[in-house]
């Protein structure tokens, strides 16, 4: 099973459970040029080890004093840092940027049993937000709430300016079948645009480790290596071997699941012909609209790695809601 990028959550719960004590600090709001983005953590022990981030480094330290203090007195603090503020400007806050950041002390504030709830649903990939209050103190876990802020993964303050949301989305993921050269190109793009990729292709010359280097490898069937991995609404499926005997079991599973976007190779005929063979295996055409064939955005793309482009551009864009 794949887990969260990051694992602030999951240490603030293993801490506390050690006895140390933890404290949780997220950016909730931003101005300027803040160095991290709102919905940013920090997780802090009792014993002053740190997990995680609010600015990079440039407010960390007074965070820290913060949360230790907040854990000691068993309340939660809403701290602001910005240039014009003294201590903020002498820890080195980048010109013009102001953060605030909300420290939460685990157990007497945020409850174990809500943290753990959060952090099993983070385990299971499965997406959640969490809301509080600042008014009323009130705290609460939400799996169907939000669903804009949840589509554009953006936490933040609700118009009230009271509550605010924090979205705990499960990391993206690409499984791409078949390991061709646009795939080689695919793999590291979407690395960096935050994707936890996976390839599958049973024939292991071409899904080698020298061609696709610190990328899960699967040699299986299609069908039965997606089955292995799991489909999800923060999964990406991306079919590029152009042989239907590859590509058609994996994309009846994605048909059947929830992945938010599904692309396959080909040109029009091609893609026609696809459609026709789902159509005889039963599918219809709300279902088989989901397809993105010929796959990528229409950018006149001619190498590999422009296709590769042209993929992640539409993924891109059907995950935000701009293209359906």
């Amino acid at each position: 099973m794949t887990q969260p990028i990051d694992s602030i959550p999951e240490t603030a719960l293993a801490w506390h459970r050690e006895g140390l004590g933890a404290a949780l600090a997220t950016v909730v709001e931003t101005w300027g040029s803040a160095p991290r983005r709102v919905g940013a953590q920090l997780a802090i022990a009792g014993d002053g080890r740190i997990e995680g981030s609010v600015s990079g480094g440039c407010v960390e330290g007074a965070v820290i004093v913060e949360a230790l203090e907040a854990l000691e007195a068993g309340e939660h603090r809403l701290l602001t840092f910005g240039v014009s503020d003294g201590d903020a400007f002498a820890v080195g806050l980048a010109c013009g940027g102001t953060i605030r950041v909300l420290v939460e002390p685990v157990g007497t504030v945020l409850s174990e049993e809500m943290l753990a709830e959060l952090v099993a649903a983070r385990a299971a990939r499965l997406p959640v937000a969490y809301e509080v209050n600042l008014a009323t103190g009130t705290r609460r876990l939400l799996r169907d709430g939000y669903p804009d802020r949840m589509r554009m993964d953006r936490s933040g303050f609700e118009e009230d300016g009271q509550t605010f949301v924090a979205v705990h989305n499960p990391p993206l993921r690409l499984i791409v079948v078949g390991a061709v050269h646009i795939a080689q190109a695919l793999v590291p793009m979407a690395r960096i645009a935050g994707y936890d990729p996976a390839v599958i292709d049973p024939r292991d010359t071409f899904a080698s480790p020298a061609r696709f280097p610190e990328t899960r490898l699967l040699h299986d069937w299609p069908d039965e290596a997606v089955a292995e991995l799991g489909l999800d609404t923060r999964t990406a499926l991306v079919l590029l071997t152009h042989d239907p005997k590859l590509d058609d079991p994996a994309l009846e599973a994605g048909l059947r699941a929830n992945c938010f976007y599904i692309g396959a190779l080909g040109s029009t005929r091609t893609h026609a012909r696809r459609v026709a063979r789902m159509q005889a295996a039963g599918f219809g055409d709300d279902q088989i609209a989901r397809i993105h064939g010929p796959v990528g955005l229409d950018i006149g793309a001619a190498s590999p790695a422009e296709i590769a482009v042209s993929i992640l551009a539409e993924m891109t864009a059907v995950l935000r809601g701009r293209a359906q």
